[in-house]
């Protein structure tokens, strides 16, 4: 049921809306300037530098949206997958994160936006910081939600996965690499 829970934040989420007697299909979109997706992301993003969170951009979120949630793990981690970054109650008309989202519960930009607990044992973005050797795989993975999801600042991303268990409309996903040297 865990793996149903992460792999439903993956896929992209097409809706097709009617206007008169034309239909056309959006399909609701995550990127970030700092990468292309499938490409490497730039150490300042890392442990390696600065790790600030990479600025995020989305457009066409589905119709009925009420707050979007934003996980970030790396499932190519040695223990497993590894949580870099649990943001959630991103408010409705919210189409960014600025670079650099401060590592506080309620980060005050966007307004209402609450972080939750990495893997690192802290609050707000961890950046990739993998082992010496092959490249690993970072999912940035957007989920529109009817509504605020409600939970304190400080979940977990289970915690975040099951308060949104019903309440998805549509996801987006970015992924970018990162490796060390050997």
């Amino acid at each position: 049921m865990t793996a149903l829970r992460t792999s439903a934040c993956i896929a992209l989420f097409a809706v097709a809306v009617t206007t008169g007697a034309e239909e056309t299909t959006m399909t609701f979109r995550l990127g970030s300037p700092a990468f292309d997706a499938g490409a490497s992301i730039p150490a300042r993003h890392t442990c390696d530098a600065q790790d600030l969170s990479p600025a995020l951009e989305w457009s066409d979120p589905p119709p009925g949206t009420g707050s979007f949630a934003l996980i970030v793990d790396d499932p190519d981690a040695p223990v497993g997958t590894w949580v870099h970054w649990v943001i959630y109650d991103l408010p409705r008309d919210a189409r960014s994160l600025a670079e650099g989202v401060p590592p506080e519960r309620e980060p005050g930009e966007p307004p209402g936006a609450r972080q939750g607990m990495n893997d690192f044992r802290r609050i707000g973005y961890g950046g990739p910081c993998p082992p010496p050797g092959g490249a690993h795989r970072y999912f940035f993975k957007l989920c529109a939600l009817d509504a605020p999801l409600g939970l304190a600042p400080g979940a977990t991303k289970q915690q975040v996965e099951h308060a949104m268990e019903g309440h998805v409309l549509g996801r987006a996903e970015v992924m970018g690499t990162y490796a060390r040297g050997r």
